[in-house]
């Protein structure tokens, strides 16, 4: 038996002692210089070195979603906690706490769908009619129900401009023999079910196309929700710091000479009680 005191916190990724620091078995002085930052998010998660190819495409994913502007709400709150004399980090852990299933929270209920629909297709032999039938029963089930298809269509694009190079990069590692390129078809698919009776169309957005990455690269869903959260987290602190240079204090969500509209009781008097 081991030591119960040192098993209490007992790990697999951190190997740390007095002039040691190792990650997965690696020393950290032989990983600086040699492996990226997307390296390293793959290392600790997963337990191995990425690829070159599996590095690259993680890496476009987290590039992508790393900002939207203060329309984010994760982006508008970490600006406005920045007012509030909080630290920096506070803001940023404002933040990401609301990144949750309506916000933030698409990737993942997406790639809960692909690998639920690759499984039950048995996709991997690349049986189109399957898949075909099984997106038809998904998104007849979402336009019963009045729902959104989690990752398609976006309230300020009318077509997204990262769901085009990230879905380039997916089909050039699905031609380089990288990923197997299952849940990309079954990603289209989706988008081609959805356009169809409409004079709009709804593209896959940016969760859309982040999660069929993590999903062809093989990440669990609420990994894919993790890694998100990692890449929005650097817009946040770049917000948060640029809003500590205003001198604005107590930012609120609207500015001051608007009051919101008031929609109560009018003026009453408080009435007499024995």
């Amino acid at each position: 038996m081991g030591d119960p005191s040192a098993d209490w916190w007992s790990t697999s990724i951190s190997d740390i002692s007095p002039g040691v620091i190792r990650f997965r078995g690696y020393a950290i002085e032989d990983l600086i210089g040699s492996a990226s930052f997307p390296d390293m998010i793959w290392l600790l998660l997963r337990g191995e070195l990425p690829t070159r190819p599996q590095s690259a495409l993680l890496e476009r994913a987290l590039v992508s979603g790393v900002d939207h502007g203060p329309q984010a709400p994760s982006i508008a709150i970490a600006r406005s906690a920045m007012t509030c004399g909080v630290g920096i980090n506070n803001a940023v852990a404002s933040a990401v706490n609301v990144l949750g299933d309506v916000h933030g929270g698409a990737g993942q209920e997406l790639m809960e769908v692909l690998y639920r629909l690759a499984d039950e297709t048995g996709d991997a032999a690349g049986d189109e009619d399957a898949v075909s039938r099984a997106v038809e029963e998904l998104v007849s089930d979402y336009r019963g129900r009045k729902a959104y298809v989690p990752g398609f269509g976006h309230r300020f694009h009318a077509h997204d401009p990262r769901r085009d190079p990230l879905l380039a990069a997916v089909d050039d590692a699905v031609a380089a023999g990288e990923v197997a390129g299952v849940h990309l078809r079954i990603g289209r698919e989706i988008e081609r079910r959805l356009a169809e009776g409409r004079t709009r169309p709804v593209p896959m957005n940016v969760d859309g196309a982040t999660a069929i990455i993590y999903a062809e690269l093989g990440f669990s869903p609420e990994l894919g929700r993790g890694l998100f959260v990692l890449s929005r987290s650097v817009g946040a602190l770049a917000h948060a710091w640029e809003e500590s240079g205003s001198g604005m204090r107590n930012k609120g969500p609207i500015p001051r000479d608007l009051l919101p509209t008031y929609t109560g009781e009018p003026p009453r008097e408080v009435p007499r009680r024995a």
